[in-house]
């Protein structure tokens, strides 16, 4: 329990209340922290590179309607 930062910065990016299992080995969370917790763009059609919102560290890709729910995404 707790909350997620920026391995690079410290920045705080998500709370582990958001994290879910998932079928990959990366972490998977629902929502950020705050809205500049990251950054997003365009890599793909259905995924977005996430980069850190203060640094911009890598941190993986969001994929589009791949959340616990239907229609939800996950970082």
């Amino acid at each position: 329990p707790g909350i997620y930062v920026c391995a690079k910065c410290g920045h705080e990016l998500f709370s582990s209340r958001a994290k879910y299992e998932h079928s990959s080995p990366w972490p998977a969370f629902t929502e950020t922290l705050r809205d500049d917790s990251v950054a997003k763009r365009q890599e793909r059609p259905g995924a977005l590179k996430v980069t850190c919102g203060k640094c911009g560290n890598g941190l993986g890709h969001e994929f589009l309607n791949d959340g616990p729910r239907k229609g939800q995404s996950r970082f």
